[in-house]
């Protein structure tokens, strides 16, 4: 099956996806980075109001093969996590583009502007 890499959305090369809305971007994992994981059966996230620098890792997701860091695609403050997937951590090998981790506000646009676009992913993905 073909790796989904919605257009609407900007990648990071650690294989998180990111949108923006409203000066605060929604983060996940990619539908490489789950189908590469394998089953998610834990994922660890940031507290609500710390501040992450731009590739500073934020939590941990962990498959039944590998455990995985998880970086912030830009600076900012963490304004909201997901805690439904403390409950079903499944859920972002389901839907990974529907199962975000964390939602920061942007300190900076350029951080955002300057990721991956959509193209640019696959060709990563692909090499």
């Amino acid at each position: 099956m073909a790796t989904q890499i919605p257009e609407n959305l900007k990648y990071t090369k650690e294989h998180e996806w990111a949108l923006l809305n409203d000066n605060v971007i929604t983060v996940g994992i990619t539908d490489f980075a789950q189908a590469s994981l394998g089953d998610i059966v834990f994922v660890e996230l940031p507290e609500v109001g710390r501040t992450l620098d731009q590739d500073e890792a934020f939590g941990v997701v962990e498959s039944i093969k590998s455990v995985s860091d998880l970086y912030s695609p830009i600076a900012g403050e963490v304004v909201e996590v997901n805690e439904a997937l403390t409950e079903s951590p499944e859920s972002l090998n389901q839907t990974p583009y529907d199962s975000w981790m964390v939602k920061i506000k942007v300190d900076n646009d350029s951080e955002y502007n300057a990721l991956l676009t959509n193209t640019d992913y696959a060709t990563l993905c692909e090499g």
